[in-house]
């Protein structure tokens, strides 16, 4: 009897073990009748496989419980498969939908994002220093600048590098931006066309590229046409920012007929400043202008008139220049600009 209670443990410890084997690409391969070449090609992009044999390799996969290991399959391709995302401000509306949108396309090129986030006040080349330990295939910064220093650095490791919404002059980094100039020139057109004498500018970061076109392109056009008085505040690319620098303003007595704001949630705190604060209508009593078109822009209770950034355009473009670069079917450095859409609603 303890004969057998022992052979009865040591079939049961044997299951057990068979049971919790792992599985690798080679039982894949032998139970689908392929190589074990094949079987990696199947889980990557599969693209000289035929769907039969794709196929065929899924179905023996599914079978057998088999995951790929794509830290494993990183090491001997030496392509992690990964793109790092840096935004220094994620919060934004603008910049979540810019998220969603290089995530999805990413994804359906078999890669995955890793994001980063730049806190206040602090250097982004510290955070890239940390972001390129991950040995990521390419990087996409948001809402950023970065250093020729680490433009260099980026170049010398072979990491391609793409900033989008943002370009940095004096380094060697392609960019993908909304032509911020013009979204300005037609901004002030459009104000001016329908009789608005005074004008203000409530901005985000005074050193962003962003910041300096959009103003730019608003502040020539208005000159071109005979309008030098302009009131100017920068600050940041918030809602608080917005709405603290449209009550001031109005309290120091030099509310305009018509604010145009850096960015929409610039536009919906000033909207919100003259709503709450003084129960000024919009457009009837101060007129207020966007950039972006993010979603709440288009809400009744702002309906906020704005420049649209095609984000999905944008985006599209900036990952084939990031795929022909991390293939190194492309080098040059080179800046694209997509032209906005002036959306015309009911704040102005």
């Amino acid at each position: 009897m303890y004969k057998r209670c022992q052979m009865k443990k040591k079939h049961t410890k044997n299951r057990h073990h068979n049971s919790t084997k792992k599985i690798t690409s080679v039982d894949v391969a032998r139970l689908a009748g392929v190589s074990q070449s094949t079987v990696s090609r199947a889980f990557g992009t599969g693209n000289e496989l035929t769907e039969e044999t794709k196929k065929k390799v899924l179905k023996a996969a599914m079978e057998l419980k088999y995951r790929p290991n794509a830290i494993a399959r990183s090491l001997t391709s030496q392509n992690t498969n990964i793109v790092g995302i840096v935004m220094a401000n994620a919060k934004s509306p603008f910049y979540s939908k810019t998220l969603d949108e290089f995530t999805i396309k990413l994804q359906k090129l078999g890669k995955q994002t890793l994001l980063f986030s730049v806190e206040k006040g602090r250097d982004i080349d510290e955070i890239l220093s940390h972001v390129l330990e991950y040995r990521v295939d390419g990087l996409v910064i948001t809402s950023a600048t970065i250093s020729s220093e680490m433009a260099e650095e980026c170049a010398n490791i072979g990491t391609p590098v793409i900033l989008f919404n943002r370009y940095a002059t004096g380094t060697n980094v392609s960019a993908v931006c909304c032509d911020n100039v013009k979204g300005g020139r037609d901004v002030a057109d459009y104000l001016l066309d329908r009789g608005y004498t005074q004008l203000a500018y409530i901005g985000g970061n005074p050193k962003s590229s962003t910041n300096i076109d959009r103003l730019k392109g608003f502040q020539e056009r208005l000159q071109e046409r005979g309008f030098s008085d302009l009131l100017i505040r920068n600050d940041e690319y918030s809602y608080e920012s917005g709405y603290r620098i449209a009550k001031e303003l109005i309290l120091e007595g030099k509310k305009p007929e018509v604010i145009f704001c850096a960015s929409d949630i610039v536009a919906l705190g000033a909207m919100d400043a003259a709503k709450h604060e003084f129960n000024l209508k919009t457009p009837e009593e101060i007129a207020i202008v966007g950039f972006d078109d993010i979603e709440m822009a288009s809400w009744p209770t702002y309906s906020l008139t704005t420049i649209q950034q095609p984000i999905e355009e944008m985006t599209e473009f900036a990952i084939d220049l990031l795929e022909s670069k991390i293939k190194k079917m492309n080098t040059k450095c080179e800046l694209k600009l997509f032209p906005g859409k002036l959306i015309k609603r009911g704040s102005a």
